[in-house]
């Protein structure tokens, strides 16, 4: 007889949503999450930058339909933050600056706002003492320059530079100097045991290799990819490493992390396209997601059904350029 698989205890995810197209994203996830995961115990915490030094302009949430369906249809809870470091100049920071305000000592998973949930996350069993990060990447980073050094000295100078263990992180299936061998992640969705504990470890890191970062990094862009080279430090710092098998569903069945609306319609399975459907339908959320054009013309329009067409799922493009190039020829690439 099978064993019967062991829910993990309860934990708390946290988004982020701010002005613009992220409030209307965090709607969607929060939306998907009630939808799909009735059983979820723990807390929703959607984090809002505050305005200040960091920021042009006020960040905060704009539409308030949106900041009522969050907090009163959907049992969200608006968490302020300051963004001390990153703000507009690296957004993408709002993941590592947000994990401050969570509640102290219990696990977390963090999740990008354009994530999609479909399917029962409150089922997963999710060991938070061995952290860990989405596997559904692409070899972004490093670029390795002509004359050196390789995937590997760039990597070992970075685990050395924090004083870390490199050996263990080493995929050897893979061959040496390809990407894959050693540990990278998408920053899409992660988790750890204590928000504030992980994200001062995240800050940390992340500050020393922006302004202090090892002779092999010369030639190296960390923007956009500093989240995603520092994450795999942390994590590994932490005791973690790669997913398991049983976190799979985490970049499957139980979560999409779409990261543009025409995207999913062009390439994500049908099951994904009718859990969309279902999210959307009840009029509460229609009403509100329909504030955000992308989301009015592709979802309720059904300009995403007509992206869908433009595409065989079982023989789509190898890059996702290409994809991108079709969408624009026919104006169907929005976001």
């Amino acid at each position: 007889m099978a064993t019967k698989r062991k829910k993990s205890k309860a934990f708390n995810i946290v988004v982020v949503a701010q002005g613009g197209r992220l409030q209307y994203e965090a709607a969607l996830f929060a939306a998907s999450l009630r939808h799909f995961d009735a059983g979820f115990k723990g807390r929703l915490i959607v984090a809002e930058p505050q305005p200040g030094a960091r920021w042009g302009q006020d960040p905060r949430i704009t539409s308030p339909a949106v900041r009522k369906l969050l907090e009163e249809e959907l049992g969200a809870e608006i968490v302020p933050f300051e963004s001390r470091h990153f703000g507009e100049a690296y957004p993408y920071g709002n993941k590592i600056e947000a994990l401050r305000e969570l509640p102290e000592g219990e696990p977390f998973v963090f999740f990008d706002s354009d994530t999609l949930v479909t399917g029962a996350l409150s089922a997963l069993k999710i060991d938070f003492d061995r952290p860990a990060a989405s596997m559904r990447r692409e070899g972004t980073w490093p670029e390795v320059p002509l004359y050196g050094p390789g995937y590997g000295g760039i990597w070992k100078s970075l685990y050395d530079k924090f004083g870390l263990e490199f050996e263990s992180t080493l995929d050897t299936s893979q061959p040496d100097e390809y990407w894959r061998r050693y540990l990278y992640f998408n920053a899409g969705w992660f988790f750890g045991p204590c928000g504030p504990s992980f994200g001062r470890r995240f800050e940390e890191y992340a500050l020393a290799i922006r302004d202090d970062g090892p002779d092999e990094l010369a030639c190296q862009e960390l923007d956009p990819w500093l989240d995603q080279v520092a994450l795999p430090l942390v994590i590994h710092s932490l005791g973690g490493g790669r997913p398991g098998p049983e976190l799979d569903g985490l970049d499957g069945d139980v979560t999409c992390h779409w990261r543009v609306m025409s995207l999913l319609y062009a390439r994500e399975a049908d099951a994904v396209v009718e859990a969309l459907g279902a999210v959307t339908a009840p009029n509460k959320v229609k009403k509100v997601l329909k504030e955000y054009d992308p989301f009015k013309r592709l979802i309720f329009q059904n300009k995403g059904e007509k992206a869908r067409a433009l595409f065989d799922r079982a023989q789509m493009p190898r890059k996702e350029q290409a994809i991108r190039n079709r969408l624009k020829r026919e104006n169907l690439w929005m976001r």
